[in-house]
């Protein structure tokens, strides 16, 4: 069930796009190798020489002991991982929700669930102190909790209406900002209003391996998944009347495509924060280079979200001397970059 005609074939900036996958794929992994190398212990290849000549003389058990091998391994190799987890399931879920919704400006905390994770996370860091792994526990949980709420408050007013859903995500996310403000004007003001606020920011500054064993493997399905049904969101983008005269039954796809793509986000939000513009900034980019062809879209936007966030995670560990949080970077960058995406394509519509 592929389709050949609408706006589904419209061209982007670059005919083909494999060539288009192979330099961004290309690219990512230089800018994954690189960023090993990046940070404030050391910035280049000395390190590395470090750890040969560590490995060469005492072998296996030196290495057990050495500094310069335990920031690679335990420090540096999971953050690369998780941002560029985290930079695919954000950037896909922004797709999905613009392809679900048939509308450019949507990202993917329209159904409320950033919001109940800043909740639940700013919870868990009222009620848990510095027990980091209940505070992740908590944002996920209230994530998924305000999804549910959203699905079904649209559910009781109207089931098969999108403005419905979108509006009853709207009300959802104003009811968890509410309750955000609460925790905040209640949290210490010295220690856990200035933890809230730096986590609502986002940053991975904490990942460790066991985020990348947790997360890793649930959005990594979900990116699967989306990606082998993509052809079915080009079916969804026509609108409910074209997908059932196409053997759709839009109701049903489109509560599937929202649950995966809630459970990426809640579990990227869960882990890191709030990481803005992503969502929104990098399908645009995708779309721009080889069309809304969902087909064609959503590899390329997996593969730009990865390498933005990742390229993200190094300059706000390596501007400063202080780490910067990620949401200053990303919408220094993306902002401008939305602006250029939205002058360049002015004219011909998103559709």
């Amino acid at each position: 069930m592929k389709l050949q005609a609408g706006q589904n074939t419209a061209p982007g900036l670059f005919g083909n796009h494999q060539v288009v996958i192979a330099v961004v794929l290309g690219l990512l992994v230089l800018a994954f190798l690189l960023s090993l190398f990046i940070g404030r212990l050391e910035s280049g290849f000395g390190l590395l020489s470090r750890v040969w000549e560590t490995w060469k003389y005492k072998g296996a058990s030196g290495l057990a002991e050495n500094v310069d091998w335990l920031v690679l391994t335990s420090v540096r190799l999971p953050r690369c991982l998780l941002a560029v987890l985290v930079g695919m399931g954000l950037s896909i879920s922004g797709a999905v929700y613009q392809g679900l919704f048939r509308n450019p400006l949507v990202s993917p905390d329209i159904l409320g669930v950033a919001a109940g994770c800043t909740f639940g996370a700013a919870l868990g860091l009222i009620l848990s102190q510095v027990q980091f792994g209940l505070v992740r526990l908590s944002a996920f949980v209230f994530g998924l909790a305000a999804v549910s709420l959203a699905l079904a408050l649209a559910r009781l007013i109207a089931a098969h209406s999108i403005i419905v859903l979108v509006l009853a995500g709207l009300v959802v996310t104003s009811v968890f900002n509410a309750l955000l403000m609460i925790l905040k004007y209640l949290a210490d003001p010295y220690s856990q209003l200035p933890a809230i606020v730096f986590w609502i920011m986002g940053s991975l500054h904490r990942a460790q391996w066991k985020d990348v064993y947790l997360a890793g493997p649930l959005i990594g399905a979900g990116l699967a998944l989306v990606h082998f049904l993509r052809f079915r969101l080009n079916v969804l983008s026509l609108g409910d009347l074209q997908a059932r005269s196409l053997g759709l039954n839009p109701p049903v796809w489109r509560i599937m495509f929202v649950a995966v793509s809630s459970l990426i986000v809640a579990l990227s939000v869960s882990t890191c924060g709030q990481i803005c513009w992503i969502g929104l900034v990098v399908p645009h980019m995708a779309r721009t280079l080889v069309g809304p062809n969902h087909e064609r879209m959503i590899p390329v936007t997996a593969l730009i979200g990865g390498l933005f966030l990742l390229v993200a995670d190094d300059l706000a560990r390596t501007l400063t001397t202080a780490e910067l949080p990620l949401s200053i970077i990303t919408g220094l960058s993306g902002a401008p970059l939305f602006a250029y995406l939205l002058y360049r394509n002015r004219g011909g519509g998103w559709t």
